[in-house]
This record gives structure tokens, C-alpha cells and sequence, in this order.
């Protein structure tokens, strides 16, 4: 976890304290259904909630301070709550295993994370539809290969976005689903020293499912499932940056991040205007991505557990939610204060003397009796020569004056074939279907 690139709301999520508190409700939780069902003395369960209601603080170098010696956290921790409550304290862990509560709580530290990411997936799905909505008919050129292609708007760039925003989040939802799953079934999973009632207790208060069957540890592939899911939104994330990145750049600069006043974009050259926030969010995308890896590595793991996957857990849980929630309200921040250039769209769409409308003239051909063949070969030879005039030429003027063309098309059937108007007739069936209005 880097301070500079986190929010205290995720954060807080992975601090060793909240990590303690989850332990201890977990453990308080099942010494509360061990006292139903008579295993252990109600006296145990409620001393523990006696000491806890007291909102004692959490020690955590004590904690460590005994894991030095212990090697072993959970011990560590255990031993400390004992000697805070005191003798009840021997009932707590009867039956359970260090991966029940070390799965369960990692199990309610994503749920909590999937809850904040969410929550900006919403921010950022908002700030989407708003700007698209403004710029619905905005023109602009559309790009293919980095070059021009035909005409489309500015809001449908933005109304693309947020189509793979919104499936970002319903995978997400699922990925957090598939998570948020409770494993209180004791060594190997048998339950053979722990009633399964227990774990059904726990999950219910900690608002968690039951792992069907869990084999000491909670399958990996729930994990890299959720993992992998952040690592598409990561990307979804540097789809939207890359295209500000690229609209940014001085030769096309028909939208860029907001330059606050103030601001300094190089130490030598103050001219600069650079997209650093993009840029940032291109490198905090690639770092999402690579916890993926491990993750999926995780899910093959020796028999009924081995602990290669703790260690990797303990970097790519707080890690990648952290960076990822930076991320998404980083980029809502991005397209919230976008400055937006109309002006300069309309020039880049008319720089190349109406190459944009080639196709139209090549159906109208073909529709006209032409063969495809030689009308592909008409459009393209006086398309060569306006691409060559760097846009100095007219496509129209040059279509025109050629006999091989007016033969088949008027002047007045080729003017039409130039209109902006015919590119967008459909922006409002897109819109409907993005945004279901």
C-alpha cells in the first residue's frame, strides 16, 4: 500500500486492528453458538461480549510482541484476548482452525472492499451519463487504427465507456457474491470438532454464505475470480484514460484534463499541459492487472491447505482494492472537470477535405449499378490524392470532375452523400440502449 495513491475509507479496511476486530467477532460469534448447543458455558460467550462492550483497544504490539515468540499469529492474538478476559477465554477456538478465522475474516475484508469499489463504480457510472448526455451530439472524428475513420460524437465515446463501466459492476456484484463466503468447518474441513451450526451462526451475523465444502481453507478459485474482475476493471480503467490521453496530445487536443490554477506541468517548460492524471491511471491499472497472476496461482494449493497462498493474499488483498479505489475516483475526477473542445473536434473531423464520407460514396455506387470493385477503385484514386494534398483537396470537388463517377451519381446525389447529419440519425437508438431512455 502506497500512502500517496490511497483512501482512508479502504485503508481502513486492512489496518491490523480492523483485522483483529474481525477475529474477535468471528471467535466471540462462535463461542456464541458453541454456549447454544452446550459445548461450551454460556458464562464463556458472555464474558467475552463483557470485555469487548468495554471497546477496549485493539494492542497490536502486544499482539506482536507475542507472535515473536509464538510464530504464529492467531495464537498471538488468542493469547492476548485471554489474558484481557480471563479464564472463560479457554472456550474460545473449540473446534476451529487458524484458516476459519483467517478465511472468514479475509472473506468479510473483500466484501467490505467489493462494497466501497461499488459505491465508486456508481460515482463513476453518474459523472459518465452526464457528460455523455452533454455531449450527445457533439461531433467528432472517429479513428480506426489511429487514423480517421467516419464521423461519430463525443457523448457516444463516453456512452461506450459507460456500457463497460456498468459491466464492470455487474460482474463485480457477482464477484462479490462468490467471495463473501463463511468457513467455520474446523482442521481439513470435516467438521468432526465443530457442529456446522456454528459456521451457519457466523455467516449470518457477519452477513456471509456458507462455503459449501471447504478443505481447511475456502476454495482459491473464489478468489481469483473476484481478483480477476478488478483486474478487468483495472483495464476498463486505462481504456478511458488512454483515449483522454490521446485526445490530449497537441496535434489533436480535443479534450483534456483540467489544468487547476497554479498548476506546474514541467519543471523546464512552462508551456507543458501533460495528462498526468491519465497517465498515472494507465501505471496504477497495470499494477491491479498484475495481482491477477497470484491469485489465479493460488487457486492450487497441496491437499487439504497449504499456506502458499497467505502470503501472497496478505500483499494483493489491501494492495490491489486500495489502488483500484483510487483509481475509479481518480478517473471520476478526470471526466467530471474534462475540459472538452468542440471547436477543435470540428476542425480535426473537416481536416481531411471530406475523406470521412468515402463509404457513402462507395454503397452509392454500387447501388447506382457500379460494380464494387470499380467503385471502391473511383473513391479510392481521388481519395489518394486528397489524403496526399494532406486535405488541401476536396473529395466532393474532385468526385465532381470526374466523368467515371458523374456518370453514375449527379453533382446533387454526390453532395448528399457528404452530409454530417446522416452519421448521427441513429445516436438516440444508442442512447436508449445504454441508458434505457
Amino acid at each position: 500500500m502506497v500512502p500517496r495513491y490511497s483512501r482512508p475509507e479502504m485503508t481502513a479496511i486492512w489496518t491490523p486492528e480492523a483485522r483483529f476486530r474481525i477475529w474477535f467477532e468471528i471467535e466471540a460469534h462462535a463461542t456464541d453458538a458453541l454456549a447454544e448447543l452446550g459445548v461450551v458455558p454460556r458464562e464463556a460467550a458472555d464474558a467475552l461480549w463483557a470485555w469487548w462492550r468495554t471497546e477496549p483497544a485493539i494492542d497490536v504490539a502486544a499482539i506482536d510482541a507475542i507472535e515473536a515468540v509464538t510464530k504464529h499469529d492467531v495464537i498471538a492474538f488468542l493469547t492476548w484476548v485471554a489474558e484481557n478476559v480471563g479464564e472463560q477465554a479457554r472456550f474460545m477456538h473449540q473446534g476451529m482452525t487458524s484458516s476459519d478465522v483467517l478465511d472468514t475474516c479475509f472473506a468479510v475484508q473483500l466484501s467490505r472492499a467489493a462494497d466501497i469499489l461499488l459505491a465508486d463504480l456508481d460515482r463513476l457510472l453518474e459523472v459518465l451519463e452526464r457528460r455523455a448526455v452533454e455531449h450527445k451530439l457533439t461531433p467528432t472524428i472517429g479513428r480506426s487504427h489511429g487514423i480517421h475513420a467516419e464521423p461519430v460524437t463525443f457523448g457516444l465515446k463516453l456512452a461506450q465507456a459507460y456500457a463497460e463501466f456498468d459491466r464492470c459492476r455487474t460482474r463485480l456484484i457477482a464477484a462479490r457474491a462468490d467471495i463473501a463466503t463463511c468457513a467455520i468447518s474446523g482442521a481439513v474441513g470435516t467438521f468432526a470438532n465443530i457442529d456446522p451450526a456454528v459456521e451457519a451462526h457466523v455467516a449470518a451475523k457477519l452477513g456471509l454464505s456458507v462455503e459449501p465444502v471447504s478443505t481447511q481453507v475456502i476454495p482459491r478459485d473464489r478468489h481469483a475470480m473476484f481478483f480477476a474482475t478488478l483486474g478487468v476493471i483495472a483495464s476498463s480503467i486505462e481504456r478511458l484514460a488512454t483515449e483522454v490521453r490521446h485526445l490530449q496530445r497537441t496535434e489533436v487536443l480535443e479534450a483534456e484534463e483540467y489544468f487547476s490554477p497554479g498548476q506546474k506541468g514541467s519543471s523546464a517548460m512552462p508551456h507543458k499541459r501533460n495528462p498526468v492524471l491519465t497517465e498515472n491511471l494507465t501505471g496504477l491499472a497495470r499494477m491491479v492487472r498484475g495481482y491477477v497472476t497470484p491469485a489465479l496461482e493460488n487457486v492450487a494449493l497441496w491437499h487439504e491447505r497449504d499456506i502458499s497462498h497467505s502470503s501472497v493474499e496478505r500483499y494483493i488483498g489491501p494492495d490491489a482494492t486500495i489502488t483500484l479505489d483510487f483509481a475509479l475516483a481518480r478517473l471520476t475526477g478526470v471526466i467530471d472537470k474534462l475540459l472538452v473542445y468542440p471547436e477543435r473536434m470540428d476542425k480535426n473531423l473537416n481536416k481531411m477535405g471530406g475523406l470521412v464520407h468515402s463509404q457513402r460514396v462507395l454503397l452509392a455506387l454500387t447501388q447506382a449499378g457500379v460494380s464494387r470493385e470499380d467503385a471502391y477503385r473511383l473513391v479510392q484514386r481521388n481519395a489518394m490524392k486528397v489524403w496526399e494534398s494532406d486535405g488541401a483537396l476536396s473529395l466532393l470537388d474532385l468526385l465532381k470532375a470526374d466523368a467515371e463517377v458523374t456518370v453514375a451519381l449527379s453533382p446533387a446525389e454526390l453532395e448528399e452523400k457528404f452530409d454530417l447529419g446522416y452519421h448521427l440519425r441513429h445516436v438516440d437508438t444508442i442512447f436508449a440502449r445504454v441508458f434505457g431512455k
